[in-house]
């Protein structure tokens, strides 16, 4: 399997903090891999003196062909991943379109459940869900930290058998190890859930995740996103997936009682120490003046509410607050905990 897997062709789209480095590992492992990025210097910088990639991997300069825009890929690759912005998706996704054939697989690699909006595009066939689950941040273009290990999920739309899914799963294991999943859906969702808790939050007020989750204020609200998350899932027809094989969602928001809360606040206690230098994506944008992701996160949960005559009263502040930190009308600090509680 690994020589059929090194045969293929790999692009990835987006030389980010989890893109860069996912290109980095998989072309260390002997993979052809070609990077897209957001301009020619960093094309440049890329081909000629590699990404520097730090953090839990190890200390490395991976080298690579690089080009600046979609347009310049070697058309036709086997499996492109697709890590831009969920802000930048549907613009790179129509250019993407005429490079590739109708065998190219494309992972989605955004925040949030975007791969519908992809399988409009591309069709369903050519699409892969998948759940990014470790962390990553982008010091510079080329100054890449990986802050916490986890997994990648790899599911088709279909929940379908898909001999494809085994080499997807080979190439993304050079980075983390990565499983395939019977209910992408659920997968993402669950996914969804903690991203809304962990990066919504992070970009309101300002924390990394250690710091915030020190604070019980913090834990509440943690609580309530992931109450309000659930309904809305319920409403829509997903069986949420437990996430990272620890947080099942059910068991965890319905018990009650004392024992229950110590080991609520137990788990997010471990879970702050462990990512306790994630920081946010979202705080990430907002500190580069850059639009958040924050439509396809909380946004996601927001809306279908809506949809279906659901209050989301937790989800909908936090969204609000994080649009007026966009428009400059808001600052991010500690004290907007207070304002989301009082929702």
């Amino acid at each position: 399997m690994q020589a059929a897997a090194k045969a293929n062709r790999i692009v990835v789209v987006g030389a980010g903090a989890i893109g860069g480095i996912c290109a980095g590992l998989i072309k260390q492992a002997g993979f052809d891999v070609q990077a897209v990025c957001r301009n020619k210097k960093q094309a440049e910088a890329i081909r000629s003196k590699g990404i520097h990639i730090t953090g839990l991997r190890g200390d490395f300069h991976v080298a690579m062909p690089a080009v600046a825009a979609i347009e310049q890929i070697t058309p036709d690759p086997d499996i492109v991943l697709f890590a831009v912005k969920a802000t930048d998706m549907i613009d790179a996704a129509k250019r993407l379109v005429p490079l590739i054939n109708k065998s190219t697989l494309v992972v989605s690699l955004q925040n949030g459940l975007c791969e519908e909006a992809l399988a409009e595009i591309f069709g369903k066939d050519r699409v892969l869900g998948c759940v990014t689950g470790w962390g990553a941040t982008l010091h510079s273009p080329l100054e890449l930290e990986m802050t916490s290990t986890g997994e990648f999920v790899i599911g088709n739309l279909e929940n379908k058998p898909d001999s494809r899914l085994e080499v997807v799963n080979e190439i993304l294991s050079c980075v983390v190890p990565c499983e395939i999943s019977g209910n992408i859906k659920g997968s993402l969702y669950s996914k969804l859930i903690i991203n809304s808790c962990i990066t919504s939050v992070g970009g309101v007020c300002g924390l990394y995740l250690g710091e915030m989750l020190k604070r019980k204020q913090v834990r509440d609200i943690f609580f309530k996103i992931m109450e309000e998350a659930m309904d809305v899932a319920q409403a829509m027809g997903i069986t949420v997936e437990t996430y990272a094989g620890k947080l099942d969602y059910y068991s965890f928001l319905e018990n009650r009682g004392v024992f229950s809360d110590i080991k609520r606040t137990l788990f997010l206690r471990i879970l702050g120490f462990k990512f306790r230098k994630l920081k946010s994506s979202t705080l990430q944008s907002l500190e580069r003046q850059q639009r958040t992701e924050i439509d396809f996160l909380t946004g996601y949960i927001t809306g279908n509410g809506k949809k279906h005559n659901m209050d989301t009263p937790v989800n909908s502040q936090i969204h609000r607050m994080i649009k007026e930190i966009e428009a400059g009308e808001r600052l991010i600090h500690p004290a907007n905990l207070d304002e989301i509680l009082l929702a």
